[in-house]
C-alpha cells in the first residue's frame, strides 16, 4: 500500500503512539482558526464575518439566469458539466473562508485547528453537532473517505494535495491528521478546504463516473431539490440545518430557494431579466451598464443598479492561445497576434471605450508587476531565469497600444515582422511557412450564445486577413465544448482565469507543466516553465509578506510576457443589476462581488 492510501488508525491506541501524539501538541494548540501568514483577524467569539448581517431576515426566493447548461450535478469529479455554484454554496469543508481577508479560515465542520509553526502537518477536530443533510452524523470516516476518494478519483482540482500528503491517520474520536510529504506552508490551509461527503451513500456506485441523479449528501445549508436536466437547478435551504447557529454562518444564507434557470444564449438570458425572470444579472459591459438599463421594469423602481468595488485581481480574460499547436509554439507568433488585435479600436465599438484593458494577470491588486524593469527582490527572484525568459519579462514589458483607428498602422507593420521573424512571409495576399508553403490558418473555438465573443473575434478576423492569416470560428454547445477545452482540442479559444489575492498551489494547475499532456486542467496554454514553477514555489515557502509579495510579482511579469493571452477588458468594480427587494450589508469584503457574496450574504426585504 503506497504512503498516500493509508488504513484507517488511531495514534492513541498505543503509548507510544500517545508519546507521538503529545510531543506533537508541544509545538501547536488547537486554534478557531488560521491564516497564511500572521493570525486571522477575528477573534474566537467572532459575532459573524464583517460583511454579513446577522440579523438579516430569512426566507423568500430568487431566480438566478446562468449562461450554458449542465449535464451532472457532481462538482467534484471530471465527468460532465455542473453548474459552478454547486463547489461553494452546495457542499462544506472543515474550514470556511472569509473573503475579507487574503486567506485566513475559520472552523466550519471542524470546532479547531491545529498546526506546527512550520506547518509540517495539520489536525482537525470535528464538531460533535456536524450532520449530513440527512440528519447523520458527519465522521471522521467520512473525512478520510472524502480526500482519500477526490484524491484519487475525483476532478483533478483536488489531486495536487493528495499527493502531497504523507499520512493521513485519525487521532481521537473526532480528530485527524495530515502529515506533509513537502514544505509547502499552504497545505495547512487548503487541507481545510476540501469538500466533506457521505461515504454511505456511494458504497454500490461508482463516484468518478456518477449520474445526472446522483447529488452528493454534503451537510451544507442548501440540497438540490428539484431539476430538470439542462434547463434549471432549485436549491432549498434546509430548515434542520445543523451549522445554523454558529458565527461563521450568522448572516448567511438567507434566502429559502435559490434557482439556478439555464440559457444557451446571452442576449436571452438579459432579456429574462428585464422580463421579471430572474432575480440578479451581472453587468459586463460598462456601456450597456449606462444605456440599457431603461426598461419598464428598471424604470418604475424594480430594478437596483449596485456596484461593488474590490481589491482582488483582475485575473484575465481574453483569448488564449494553444501553445500545443506548432504556430502558436513560437513567443513571436503569440506576440504578433497581440499586437494585431486592436483593443482602442475594439473597446470604442464594444463598450463606447467605457472598459479598461487588463494590463498583467495580478493587476489592481498589492501583487501586480510594476511598471518598468524589475527591481529589488523580484528582479533576484527572476535573475536565475534570465536566459530562458522572453523579452519584458526583466526589463519592462506594456501591452501595444494602438491610435484607436481600425487601421492599426504601427502594430499591423509590427506584426508582420514578428511573423517574418518567425519564418512566414506572404505569398499571393496569403501568409505561409516560408519552409513548408503552408497556410497560416487557425480556428477559434466559442461557445454557444457567447454573442459579445464572437463580435470581437470578427472584428480581429478582419484585421488578420491583412496579415495574410486565415481565422475561422465554431461554435459548440456546452458540452462539446467543454470536452474539446478538457483535452485540450483547439487553435484559440475564449480564456478567463479568477486569481485571488492568496495564489498558492492552484498555481500549478493553472500555468504548471503537469498540464501541458495532463486533461483537465485549467492550463489551457500548454505553459512549460521552470521560471513560473519555481516563483509558484517561491510562493507557497515564502516566510514573509514582503518575500510572498515579490514572488507573485515576478510570476505576473513570467505570465504576461509568455504572450500567452490576448487580453480583453477588466473592471475594477462589478456591476449588479437585481431585484430592488435584494439587501446586501454596506459593509462589503475586500474581495467584493466574488465567491461567497452574491446571493450567500443577501437577503430579501418586501
Amino acid at each position: 500500500m503506497s504512503n498516500n492510501r493509508v488504513p484507517f488508525k488511531t495514534l492513541l491506541s498505543t503509548i507510544a503512539g500517545t508519546a507521538v501524539f503529545c510531543a506533537g501538541i508541544a509545538f501547536a494548540e488547537p486554534k478557531h482558526g488560521i491564516a497564511m501568514y500572521g493570525e486571522p483577524a477575528l477573534p474566537p467569539d467572532f459575532v459573524s464575518l464583517p460583511y454579513a448581517n446577522p440579523d438579516a431576515p430569512k426566507g423568500g426566493s430568487i431566480v438566478l439566469a446562468e449562461g450554458g447548461t449542465f449535464t451532472s450535478l457532481n462538482p467534484y469529479i471530471r465527468k460532465g458539466s455542473v453548474p459552478w455554484q454547486l463547489r461553494f454554496v452546495g457542499v462544506e469543508s472543515l474550514m470556511g473562508r472569509s473573503y475579507d481577508e487574503p486567506f485566513s479560515l475559520y472552523g466550519l465542520l471542524a470546532e479547531s485547528i491545529e498546526t506546527p509553526e512550520d506547518r509540517s502537518w495539520v489536525e482537525f477536530t470535528l464538531r460533535e453537532e456536524a450532520r449530513f443533510s440527512d440528519g447523520s452524523p458527519v465522521t471522521i470516516e467520512d473525512v478520510m473517505w472524502s480526500y482519500e476518494t477526490l484524491g484519487t478519483v475525483g476532478h483533478p482540482r483536488y489531486r495536487g494535495l493528495w499527493a502531497k500528503i504523507e499520512t493521513m491517520e485519525q487521532t481521537g474520536p473526532r480528530s485527524v491528521k495530515f502529515t506533509f510529504n513537502v514544505e509547502d506552508r499552504e497545505l495547512a490551509l487548503i487541507a481545510g478546504m476540501r469538500p466533506i461527503l457521505k461515504k454511505d451513500q456511494w458504497t454500490d456506485k461508482d463516484f468518478g463516473d456518477s449520474e445526472l441523479a446522483d447529488v452528493p449528501i454534503t451537510s451544507a445549508p442548501y440540497v438540490v431539490t428539484d431539476f430538470e436536466p439542462g434547463r434549471y437547478v432549485t436549491l432549498t435551504r434546509n430548515p434542520d440545518y445543523w451549522g445554523k447557529d454558529l458565527n461563521f454562518r450568522q448572516g448567511t444564507e438567507n434566502i429559502d430557494e435559490i434557482r439556478m434557470e439555464f440559457y444557451l444564449d446571452g442576449s436571452v438570458q438579459f432579456e429574462a431579466f428585464k422580463a421579471g425572470e430572474s432575480s440578479l444579472y451581472r453587468e459586463g459591459n460598462a456601456d450597456k451598464w449606462e444605456t440599457a438599463y431603461d426598461f419598464p421594469r428598471a424604470v418604475q423602481g424594480g430594478i437596483t443598479q449596485s456596484v461593488i468595488p474590490h481589491q482582488r485581481p483582475t485575473g484575465i480574460t481574453g483569448f488564449v492561445m494553444n501553445t500545443r499547436r506548432p504556430m502558436f509554439a513560437d513567443w513571436r507568433v503569440r506576440d504578433a497576434m497581440i499586437h494585431a488585435f486592436n483593443f482602442e479600436f475594439i473597446n470604442q465599438i464594444n463598450t463606447n471605450g467605457r472598459s479598461e484593458r487588463i494590463t498583467s494577470y495580478f493587476a489592481n491588486s498589492v501583487l501586480g508587476m510594476r511598471a518598468g524593469p524589475a527591481e529589488g527582490r523580484v528582479a533576484e527572484f527572476l535573475q536565475p531565469f534570465a536566459d530562458e525568459l522572453l523579452p519584458g519579462a526583466i526589463d519592462g514589458y506594456a501591452l501595444p497600444v494602438s491610435d484607436g483607428s481600425e487601421r492599426n498602422r504601427a502594430n499591423m507593420r509590427t506584426a508582420a515582422r514578428l511573423l517574418e521573424d518567425a519564418g512566414y512571409a506572404v505569398q499571393d495576399g496569403v501568409l505561409v511557412n516560408a519552409q513548408t508553403g503552408q497556410p497560416f490558418k487557425f480556428e477559434v473555438l466559442l461557445k454557444q450564445g457567447a454573442a459579445e465573443n464572437a463580435a470581437l473575434m470578427n472584428i480581429y478576423k478582419t484585421a488578420l486577413e491583412r496579415l495574410g492569416i486565415e481565422m475561422t470560428i465554431e461554435t459548440l454547445d456546452p458540452a462539446q465544448y467543454k470536452e474539446r477545452t478538457d483535452t485540450y482540442d483547439f487553435d484559440m479559444t475564449y480564456y478567463r482565469r479568477g486569481l485571488s489575492l492568496s495564489p498558492g498551489n492552484e498555481q500549478n494547475l493553472y500555468w504548471g507543466s503537469a498540464g501541458v499532456e495532463n486533461p483537465g486542467t485549467r492550463n489551457w496554454m500548454g505553459m512549460n516553465s521552470p521560471a513560473a514553477e519555481a516563483m509558484i514555489d517561491r510562493l507557497l515557502n515564502s516566510s514573509s509578506q514582503d518575500d510572498f509579495r515579490a514572488a507573485a510579482r515576478a510570476l505576473d511579469r513570467i505570465l504576461i510576457t509568455g504572450r500567452y493571452v490576448i487580453p480583453i477588458h477588466s473592471a475594477r468594480v462589478s456591476r449588479i443589476a437585481h431585484d430592488s427587494r435584494l439587501k446586501f450589508p454596506e459593509y462589503l469584503p475586500m474581495y467584493g462581488d466574488f465567491i461567497g457574496f452574491a446571493p450567500d450574504v443577501w437577503w430579501i426585504e418586501d
